[in-house]
């Protein structure tokens, strides 16, 4: 719409000496419509430091440099078409400093035909640097809180939301836009929800403190409606007659699996030690029963009491067995270690589990390298690997695969840090991957304990698993057990890898060749993994490697990024994720969108063919776990084959 055209007031040069001379100590000048100065008056010989005689006469813009806010011949413009104009300028003060005004300026019509601008300035310096003070305060304090691991929510006295931090946005896996002007009762499930505006009101009405100032761990829920414990900080301040609080929240379902991880080694630890008593106590018994019983064998004809004795001998060297496996799993048998080639091993023991496993269980053996060797008791680790093999049949009933992988890795600090049992260090990796019906996460926590076991009764002593996991510790090793309902079970064991013979030189550490640089890049990778811990030790690892990294704890995170972002060169997601969509899942629709998306699947499992089954073209595959060297070369090679 068109500005209406004003007519100017018409005023006379008599009536602008007298306007000037009632007004001399207000900041007003009056300029011509070309700018050049006919009235200053003290107010303006105040702010600027130019005397009267000094400007008349000269140009305003000249004089002033004004830094105008808007095109230059806007003011102009509206002068004509409005007959005035306001806004922020910045003028120059006669020792050189910047002043900044609010300025109004009139337009009058004088009785000569000519034009004149009466201009009224007011001094807002003072104010304008206060605001940038705040602002760069505030600038301050978002980075602080947009960067700080804790989230943060203010909400106030009726209990909505007004602040929301990025660490809240990540945690709670929701926007600010979303949760901001909402109740926080959101972020709860129930019953915690319906009584929250409760606990407010109580507070108000009574002053009865019940979190405020002191630290809690209380439950959150997050978008997708997943519960987790966080430990939650309440201060209250008062703005403007209004009570806000500020709630200070920081996610504890890491320190609670490390916890828990640390009570179970704890647990397993004292009942080890407590079967291995047991079983050198009951070894000593039986010790004795069987020598009498053999000392009675020789004075015995043969009859029915002799066939009685002899079936005592039979549940003697049975007791035998049992205690040898109780030992086992308190690391108290006796060992002997010797510098053992794994992949020879499993490879002559092959017959013999294929004959134990039967006709309907197809068995594979995958051998990584050459002179794969461990200090380790042949005898014992077979025993370990049996057990293993029967347990994977028993959960097999209607047949499937069992695949055992030999291969030298190296564990990390990095991956030490995500298992605090786990040192760091050159191992070798056996590892048996059934098909079966796999284990719920509670049978998973009790796998190893002893006498556990969820077959029928008089089916199984549960000793298997447990007797495997003190072999490999006494062995100096580690064992992880890895398993989805349906999707079957990987037990890895890492036993410490014997080192390479030296062949015509002298080993010498200060004489040992660096590793060559990790090869790094620039481009764009989506990492996708639900556990926190191993999400950020491979952004961590990607980061440092150059690349620019976003993340996703489930698919349809990953999805949501993947619409946003046409940069991401590489989707690097693991295979089993909550939230019903799997990696592979995940993979065959970002191909859909993206058909030239390099993807890398990951996983714990050892079998590649159980993600996906191999269904999506040219992907790659890297086990868990993975050195920082593995994914960098894996990584490169990818993003390189793709040019």
């Amino acid at each position: 719409m068109p500005h209406r055209l004003v007519s100017p007031r018409t005023a006379s040069h008599h009536e602008l000496d007298a306007m000037v001379h009632i007004l001399d100590g207000a900041d007003i000048l009056i300029h011509g419509f070309d700018g050049t100065i006919t009235h200053w008056s003290i107010g303006c010989e105040n702010m600027y430091g130019w005397t009267r005689d000094e400007v008349v006469g000269q140009n305003v813009q000249d004089l002033l440099e004004s830094v105008l806010p808007e095109p230059a011949d806007d003011i102009p413009s509206q002068l004509r078409t409005r007959g005035f104009w306001q806004g922020e300028l910045v003028h120059r003060h006669k020792s050189g400093r910047a002043v900044h005004v609010a300025s109004r300026c009139v337009m009058v019509n004088l009785p000569d035909g000519s034009s004149a601008v009466i201009q009224t300035n007011n001094d807002i310096t003072e104010l304008k640097q206060a605001q940038d003070v705040v602002n760069a305060r505030e600038a301050h304090l978002r980075s602080i809180l947009e960067t700080v691991p804790d989230a943060m929510v203010v909400i106030d006295e009726r209990g909505a939301v007004t602040s929301f931090s990025k660490a809240a946005e990540e945690l709670f896996g929701m926007p600010s836009d979303t949760v901001c002007g909402k109740n926080v009762s959101c972020l709860m499930p129930n019953p915690y929800r319906d009584e929250h505006d409760g606990y407010i009101d109580h507070y108000l009405t009574t002053g009865e403190k019940r979190i405020i100032g002191y630290g809690r761990v209380v439950t959150g829920q997050r978008a997708d409606g997943t519960l987790f414990p966080m430990e939650l900080h309440v201060g209250e301040t008062t703005a403007n007659g209004h009570r806000i609080f500020t709630g200070f929240i920081r996610d504890l379902t890491s320190r609670y699996k490390i916890e828990e991880d640390l009570r179970q080694a704890q647990k397993m630890e004292a009942v080890g030690q407590l079967t291995g008593g047991i079983a050198h106590d009951f070894n000593n018994l039986l010790t004795v029963i069987s020598g009498n019983l053999e000392m009675i064998e020789d004075k015995l004809s043969p009859g029915t009491v002799m066939d009685l004795l002899r079936e005592a001998q039979d549940a003697t060297a049975d007791g035998a067995k049992l205690t040898g496996q109780l030992l086992a799993f308190g690391r108290r048998q006796p060992l002997n270690p010797k510098k053992t080639d794994l992949g020879q091993l499993v490879t002559g023991f092959s017959d013999l589990l294929r004959r134990t496993l039967g006709e309907n269980i197809e068995l594979r053996t995958v051998i990584s390298g050459s002179n794969i060797h461990a200090l380790v008791d042949a005898s014992q680790l077979q025993n370990a690997l049996l057990n293993i093999a029967l347990n994977a049949r028993d959960a097999m009933p209607r047949g499937g695969t069992l695949t055992t992988e030999i291969s030298r890795v190296r564990l990390d600090a990095d991956y030490a840090k995500m298992y605090p049992e786990i040192r760091s260090g050159e191992f070798v990796l056996v590892s048996m991957t059934d098909t079966g019906i796999g284990m719920t996460d509670e049978v998973k926590k009790r796998a190893i304990e002893p006498f556990f076991t969820t077959k029928d009764v008089g089916s199984g002593t549960g000793l298997g698993l447990s007797m495997v996991y003190g072999f490999v510790k006494q062995s100096g090793g580690h064992l992880q057990l890895y398993s989805e309902v349906g999707r079957g079970t990987t037990v890895r064991i890492y036993l410490p890898a014997e080192k390479a013979e030296s062949r015509g030189a002298v080993d010498d550490p200060q004489m040992e060749q660096p590793s060559p640089a990790l090869p790094r890049g620039d481009e764009s990778i989506l990492v996708v993994e639900d556990d926190v811990r191993v999400r950020r030790v491979a952004v961590a690892r990607l980061s440092s490697m150059g690349y620019t990294v976003l993340e996703a704890d489930n698919a349809h995170r990953a999805l949501e990024i993947l619409g946003t972002n046409d940069e991401i060169a590489l989707l690097f997601t693991d295979i089993v994720m909550p939230g019903g969509v799997t990696g592979d899942e995940l993979a065959k629709e970002a191909r859909a969108r993206r058909p030239s998306l390099c993807v890398l699947f990951t996983s714990g499992y050892s079998e590649p063919s159980l993600a996906g089954k191999n269904a999506i073209a040219n992907t790659h595959w890297l086990r868990k776990p993975y050195t920082a060297r593995d994914l960098a070369l894996l990584v490169r090679s990818i993003l390189d084959s793709k040019v």
